[in-house]
Parts: structure tokens; sequence; C-alpha cells
């Protein structure tokens, strides 16, 4: 069976990966972790959450070491994303909505993926940007809010600095500056229809990683 290593931390709890993939789960990446992994042995490396700016994040040149090495790189969600929008042209694949999101251009900015999370649990603290900007456009496609109410809630949540951005904050920070209704709306959307946009990229990229697993069962039992 080939070994596959998983980078995963906030985007979704390692137990629950679980049941959909089994793997050797791991925090998320720091520089050097996606070679080191590459050379433990890893077939398959899935990175989906890695750090961004309280260490040095994951380096180019290593996962393109480890593709040279011949082991499967598969990105989503958040580092994961960033990277495979990057480096898809060398034969890392990119899994989802944000990847492709980078991939197209619609997203550009590292800080639409960074939050902050508990160095033990690995629990979100903060909400990702990419998150917000996924559920307010659903808000809108769903009728709860107009297209410049959202617009404007994007503006004044890219303006916080990324460690501080929540729904609670952006409500705070909007009030007089959106009207009120709109607010109560949105609020309501986000009671019975909030989205996490990190959390399923990173299921379709467990998912993913589990079915390249099978191809490369099945390819080696073909050719012994």
């Amino acid at each position: 069976m080939p070994r596959i290593v998983v980078f995963l931390g906030p985007s979704m709890p390692h137990d629950e990966a679980r049941s959909i993939l089994d793997a050797d789960y791991r925090p998320p990446a720091r520089r050097g972790d996606v070679l080191a992994a590459a050379r433990d042995g890893a077939d398959i490396i899935c990175l989906i959450d890695g750090v961004f700016f309280q260490d040095s994040s994951v380096a180019h040149k290593e996962i393109l070491e480890a593709l040279q090495m011949g082991v499967k790189v598969i990105g989503a969600s958040s580092m994961g994303a960033l990277r495979a929008a990057e480096m898809d042209v060398y034969g890392m694949e990119g899994v989802g909505e944000i990847y492709r999101a980078y991939r197209s251009g619609e997203i550009v900015a590292d800080d639409e993926v960074a939050l902050v999370f508990d160095p033990v649990t690995l629990a979100p603290l903060s909400e990702p940007l990419v998150n917000i900007r996924h559920n307010l456009r659903l808000a809108v496609d769903e009728g709860f809010i107009d297209e410049n109410s959202a617009a404007d809630l994007l503006d004044i949540a890219r303006a916080r600095y990324f460690p501080s951005r929540s729904y609670e904050n952006l409500m705070n920070d909007a009030a007089g500056r959106v009207p009120e209704e709109t607010l109560l709306r949105f609020r309501r959307f986000l009671d019975t229809r909030r989205a996490d946009l990190k959390r399923e990229d990173a299921i379709r990229a467990l998912r993913r990683a589990a079915e390249v697993a099978r191809e490369l069962t099945s390819s080696s039992c073909s050719s012994s």
C-alpha cells in the first residue's frame, strides 16, 4: 500500500480526516517538512495546511525536489492551494476551489488563507478571508444580501489584519457603514447556511489522495 503523508491542521481535525483517508497525519508543514517526508519514503504527500508568518513556510524548491524523486504531491485548501497554483506546471496537483481561485488570479494574496490556530489542538482561532469571501458570495446567491453590501463587507474584512478576522469583528466593524438590516440578514445566513470552503477543499484533497493510492496500488499489481 502506498505511504501517504498529510500535513493538516486548522482546515480539518485529524480524527475526522482519518475517517476519509488512512494516512500519516502531521501538523501544518514548516520549511523542510515536505522534503523530509519524501526522503522518509512517502509515495504521496498531501499538503493542506502550512505555517505562513509564524515560521518559515514550505519552500518551492523542496516541493520540486520531492516531485523529482517521484513523489505525488497534492495541494489544496490553504498553503497547499497556494503552492499548487505556483507549482502545478512542475507536476504538483492542485485540488479544490481555492486552488482554482489562486490559479485563475481571482485571489492572489497569501493572507486570503492565513489564520491563527491553537498550537496544541490545531483548532482555528480566526476566520480566513477566503471563507468570508465564499460566504458573502453564497449569501448574495441565496438572496440574503445584495452584491454592493457583499463588496463593502469584503473590503471591511480585508482591512483587518488576518489574526483578528472573525465574523463578530466583521459585524462590529461594519456597524454604521452597512445598513443594520443587511447585517441582520447576513447574520441569519451565517447561523443557518455558513460554509467552510477550506474544510470542503481539504476533504476533496483527501479523497483525491485516496484515489491516487488506489491507482498506484493497481498499477503495482498489474506490473508484478
